[in-house]
């Protein structure tokens, strides 16, 4: 018997195929109406907004878990054969890459910079 897919894995290919999407939609080859419908999917798949707050219990987390995978399958029919194959193995590669401690540190520094100035800005004194 096949074991069920964990949520971790789950997660991952979804996270993978919204790479390939924001690859693919940027790929030469993918028609112009793909290219657009592929924007929404990968734009909704990253943005922190959602149609059902990810807060709600089951329901917040159900429409990412729903919604991302059918605009990405939506997507991929709308492609030439191949080329959103070629783009998940290149989002996968990326995705085994470590990650940076140096660039985590550069936004983290940018955030911080960036509150302190909002802070000043609003007549708050650090003394």
């Amino acid at each position: 018997m096949k074991k069920p897919p964990s949520l971790v894995s789950l997660a991952r290919r979804i996270r993978v195929d919204a790479h390939a999407a924001w690859l693919a939609a940027r790929d030469p080859r993918t028609p112009w109406y793909a290219r657009g419908f592929g924007l929404l999917v990968t734009a909704y798949a990253l943005s922190p907004l959602d149609l059902i707050p990810d807060f709600i219990p089951i329901l917040g987390l159900l429409d990412d878990a729903i919604l991302i995978p059918l605009g990405i399958w939506l997507f991929v029919k709308m492609l030439p054969e191949g080329v959103f194959e070629e783009h998940r193995a290149a989002a996968a590669k990326a995705a085994e890459r470590p990650g940076s401690a140096w660039g985590a540190a550069i936004v983290v520094a940018v955030w911080i910079l960036a509150a302190l100035l909002v802070a000043r800005l609003l007549g708050f004194h650090f003394d």
